[in-house]
């Protein structure tokens, strides 16, 4: 017997039946063979319905599959009738949501020029800009009003939220901000033990720890921590139609839920900046008496020698902003969440990008600004 009478060939057969296109599947369905497409069946005509039959299949897998998704997209697309019932309800159940993938995964066409999806790329960033300087403006007058004493404002909520954001922190900044000076000390002694200024190494943990390190990495651990959480947090509260109960009731989202998170983390911000120096410097102490045989109190005057009040005044003002940035991402994120557990997921994901986009650009600007006024 010939392999052809084993394995019959996958044949879509369609016959006019009244007003009604009907199409009766048979043979074996593989993906290594040769399959009929739904296109080259229906034709240039368009009938008033589309019935589909699978009596005489003995195997099948995906092709078919993908050949009744085609089929019902094709008939939505036209408005015509498909009567997909007398498949098998397997059949049926896999190739309903082909079609529904197909209708929902529809690809953007992107045959445009450069310049077009540019200028739509820049108009978007544009409206985002737009909308977050509206959002600060609005947590700015909810400021004023805390200012004033008129804003209803929770200090319950925000004393709950400096523990989670301030103290919660400690470990991961501890762990974090000494290693960080335990690099920074194995790399400078590379340089410097070249010219026999091992000393030196005090001076270059005490000014990057203090005037760049400090503030950057503690900004970096509550981005990816807290401003994370604060998307995550506020997202599940608009998914369950909590904010929309707040504002109903007439109560502004933005001082209810923001402004307690935004004065936390700016308020615990500086602490953990200057608690981060401490154990970065302490992480260079550790290294220079190690490998460098430089006793610690050698390394503290030098490092004293080097690093004065307008240093750490450069770190704290860096912190201060660094943490405004992170409540700031965390909760606008948060409030345009999509109201759906992916929503929640995708908020948090762009508050921990948004929170580390804005410290870096902050910081080059801070760069420029404080050698100009010559700090």
């Amino acid at each position: 017997m010939s392999a052809s009478q084993e394995t019959p060939a996958a044949r879509a057969l369609a016959r006019v039946d009244g007003p009604v296109l009907e199409v009766s599947l048979d043979g074996s369905w593989r993906l290594g063979g040769a399959t009929p497409r739904w296109r080259s069946v229906v034709g240039s005509e368009k009938p008033a319905g589309v019935r589909l039959r699978a009596d005489g299949v003995t195997h099948w897998d995906t092709s078919l599959v993908v050949f009744v998704g085609e089929a019902k997209s094709w008939c939505t697309k036209a408005g015509v009738e498909c009567d997909i019932a007398p498949l098998p309800e397997k059949m049926r159940l896999l190739g309903s949501e082909f079609a529904r993938s197909l209708e929902a995964g529809t690809r953007e066409d992107h045959a445009q020029s450069f310049l077009h999806e540019v200028g739509l790329a820049t108009r978007h960033a544009w409206l985002q800009a737009g909308d977050f300087l509206g959002f600060i403006g609005e947590c700015w007058l909810g400021a004023k009003r805390l200012v004033v004493g008129q804003s209803g404002f929770r200090w319950n909520d925000c004393l709950a939220e400096m523990q989670k954001c301030g103290a919660m922190a400690l470990p991961i900044v501890s762990l974090i901000s000494f290693l960080v000076g335990v690099t920074l000390a194995y790399s400078g002694a590379i340089v410097l033990r070249r010219f026999g200024g091992d000393i030196w190494v005090a001076d270059l943990i005490g000014v990057s720890m203090t005037r760049e390190m400090g503030a950057m990495m503690a900004g970096i651990v509550l981005a990816g921590r807290t401003g994370a959480a604060y998307a995550a947090e506020i997202g599940s509260m608009k998914a369950n139609e909590e904010i929309d109960a707040l504002t109903v009731l007439g109560i502004s989202p933005v001082r209810f839920l923001v402004l307690p998170r935004v004065l936390a983390v700016g308020l615990m911000m500086p602490l953990l900046a200057m608690y981060a120096n401490c154990m970065g410097i302490l992480g260079g102490m550790a290294v220079a008496y190690a490998a460098l045989d430089i006793p610690p109190p050698a390394y503290w005057i030098e490092m004293l020698t080097i690093v004065d009040f307008s240093d750490v005044t450069v770190g704290v003002i860096k912190s201060v902003v660094y943490g405004l940035i992170v409540g700031l991402s965390g909760c606008r994120r948060g409030l345009q969440a999509e109201n759906n557990a992916a929503g929640v997921g995708k908020a948090a994901t762009s508050a921990v990008v948004t929170a580390i986009l804005f410290i870096i650009i902050a910081d080059a600007i801070f760069a420029v600004i404080f050698n100009v006024v010559g700090l």
